[in-house]
């Protein structure tokens, strides 16, 4: 739905505000007077910059305890890569945090002057993670998306990031025009061949870096809250031994793939050769957990951003 225009305004002078808080480092009384509106206006705009995301933060200094715990990981579990950032015990977020160190990542590969392909996965802390990305001119790279985004009703879900990625970095970007489930093996072969899908798919096997969210299992779980996934299905699969998803991929305790299971259906890209690329899984929190830890476990992945507290169950798991 788009803003009103008097919303509009609003956010106009938020953003004016944030930026003469947070860029220009002018006081709150002096905001004031500049914009010519009382100090607790002032405060009240740049407290609405910070709400509604107008301003983005990073912290350029390591923290001596999150680098020596990425570096446990990265020992641990043969990673390629990790990142810890702190851990806020007050909130209830599973994406502040680890979306800003994603896209940090992200960016550290999009400024190669050497053409590079990204892979992308979809879900809460993707979107979140693209959100943080500066407007970049990157025409020498490709985006490819892992996975579909249809429902299991033929809508569009709202989590798929390889549109709003594309207009923030400029850069040509192919999606997997399918859903992220289909009905049969078969017709999964039959749609794999298809010259569009083809092209994805082969664009997907040769990806440099792969940035995908760690999906819990559970009634609650993303897959079935975005109606990919009935619950019954969920119900059966945690049966069999599923503990996690990446891409609508289902793997076991062990970091093993399901067989015989709802992965022959899954439409999704499979993820490239760890032996060549970074797949780097973006996720915290107690609900990932198992996943996580799954998912390190079997070599699924092999890079991590994540948080302390996530970090230490990882290296005591």
């Amino acid at each position: 739905m788009a803003r009103k225009p008097e919303n509009n305004n609003r956010l106009d002078d938020a953003a004016r505000a944030g930026w003469l808080y947070y860029v220009a480092g002018r006081t709150q009384d002096e905001i004031a007077s500049i914009m010519g509106i009382s100090r607790q206006s002032a405060q009240r705009l740049v407290s609405l910059a910070m709400a509604e995301r107008l301003v983005k933060v990073r912290l350029d200094h390591p923290i001596a305890a999150c680098l020596e715990a990425a570096a446990r990981l990265k020992d641990r579990y043969e990673l390629k890569y990790a990142d810890v950032v702190p851990s806020d015990p007050g909130s209830a977020s599973t994406t502040v945090g680890i979306a800003e160190a994603g896209a940090t990542e992200i960016e550290r590969w999009l400024k190669s002057a050497e053409p590079v392909v990204l892979a992308v996965g979809t879900g809460r802390t993707l979107k979140a993670t693209i959100d943080q990305l500066p407007p970049m001119d990157c025409p020498q790279h490709r985006i490819v998306s892992l996975t579909g985004n249809i429902r299991l009703d033929g809508s569009a879900a709202y989590y798929n990031v390889i549109f709003s990625m594309a207009d923030v970095i400029n850069a040509r970007h192919f999606p997997m025009p399918l859903p992220v489930l289909v009905s049969s093996p078969e017709e999964r072969e039959v749609l794999h061949k298809q010259s569009l899908v083809k092209m994805a798919l082969e664009l997907g096997a040769r990806a440099d870096a792969v940035f995908v969210g760690v999906g819990e299992l559970g009634a609650e779980a993303p897959l079935c809250e975005d109606g990919f996934l009935a619950r019954e299905e969920m119900a059966g699969l945690m049966a069999a031994g599923a503990v996690g998803e990446i891409c609508g991929w289902m793997f076991d305790h062990d970091g093993a793939l399901l067989t015989g299971s709802i992965n022959e259906r899954v439409a999704s890209i499979p993820l490239p050769p760890r032996d060549r690329a970074a797949v780097i899984g973006i996720a915290k929190g107690t609900r990932k957990y198992e996943a996580l830890r799954a998912a390190l476990r079997g070599g699924i992945i092999n890079g991590l951003i994540t948080d302390e507290d996530t970090a230490e169950y990882l290296l005591k798991a």
